[in-house]
């Protein structure tokens, strides 16, 4: 049994703390919305972000020293665009026997320097502080509400220690939630990021379902987004087997099909005429892909490296093309080498 930590009650955090409540651990859930943590502490249940579903043996705090006093695995399950900022508040209070699991994919902001990823900064952060906590990278196709029900689910924990990734999946898998290690931590978060990207992508064509969309055109922008970023990923770090595992293939394919997936929902509504204002404002979960576009487009500028598919998905969430033009676009952009 372990004590864990959940920093963060979007969906993803509470469908994690539900899961590991019912296996039998110690779970402690912080947040800083206080309409959460009243919701938690009364109906035990996160009204807002995942509604139906009990979860009786789950604290909740709005403290965060309190979580790391009573825990000793921290799961920073926080959008990629605030983590750092949770880090630096976490730091004063840890202590060395503290394992961090880092649930935000992708690129840090450029400012931070280093190879360019969240885990990496986070890394820094706690070197600077004199610290040398282990940092485990999760991802995978795991959509929420379906954790949450049961279904199973395989998710990559990774971390440049193969040991402490053994570990952590041994610990922290249930019947249902599979973890598999693996000790290719930079492929992982740069794989749980780019497909997002594509996801958007797939949602564009949802969008378009009574014109000119379809699974033949979706199953174009699958194979365009993908085959780009095995060559872009490859360049940044990945190992080429991680594109093939959980956090590459599976989770791209979950979320660049799943109803219930953020990003592929924000393309449909892109789609459908809105934009990317409207779209956003309609939706009270984070979706990634938007910022996750941009930043990988600026990293790929600066090494010189050709990607047409998120070139023209930039263009679209920049209002530069219309959504009929960009599709065609990323349709074409796949290339055989």
């Amino acid at each position: 049994m372990a004590r864990i930590g959940v920093l963060g009650l979007g969906n993803w955090g509470t469908a994690l703390a539900l899961v590991w409540c019912k296996d039998g651990h110690n779970v402690l859930g912080w947040t800083v919305e206080q309409e959460v943590y009243e919701s938690v502490m009364s109906s035990q249940e996160n009204e807002k972000y995942l509604p139906g579903y009990k979860i009786p043996g789950m604290d909740c705090t709005m403290e965060i020293a309190d979580v790391t006093e009573s825990c000793e695995i921290l799961v920073l399950a926080l959008p990629s665009s605030v983590i750092l900022e949770v880090v630096d508040l976490l730091i004063p209070s840890l202590r060395p026997s503290h394992l961090l699991v880092d649930l935000a994919k992708g690129l840090a902001p450029s400012s931070e320097g280093g190879s360019g990823m969240i885990s990496d900064a986070i890394e820094r952060r706690l070197s600077d502080a004199g610290m040398s906590n282990q940092v485990v990278v999760m991802t995978g196709p795991t959509i929420a509400p379906e954790v949450a029900r049961g279904v199973i689910t395989n998710a990559l924990v990774a971390c440049h220690d193969t040991v402490v990734a053994k570990r952590v999946a041994e610990r922290l898998s249930t019947d249902s939630l599979i973890l598999t290690p693996a000790g290719d931590p930079v492929g992982a978060e740069l794989w749980g990021a780019y497909k997002n990207c594509v996801a958007l992508a797939c949602g564009l064509v949802d969008g378009l379902k009574d014109t000119i969309g379809g699974d033949n055109l979706k199953a174009a922008m699958v194979l365009s987004g993908y085959s780009e970023g095995l060559r872009l990923l490859g360049e940044m770090g990945a190992d080429p087997n991680t594109a093939f595992g959980p956090a590459g293939i599976g989770d791209l394919y979950v979320t660049a099909t799943s109803p219930r997936s953020r990003n592929r929902t924000l393309g449909e509504m892109l789609g459908s005429g809105k934009s990317l204002e409207e779209s956003l404002q309609e939706m009270h979960m984070v979706a990634e892909g938007v910022r996750a576009t941009r930043m990988f487009l600026n990293r790929s500028e600066r090494m010189g490296h050709q990607t047409p598919f998120l070139t023209t998905l930039g263009m679209l969430l920049d209002g530069d093309i219309a959504v009929e033009d960009a599709v065609r676009e990323m349709a074409g952009a796949y290339e055989v080498k």
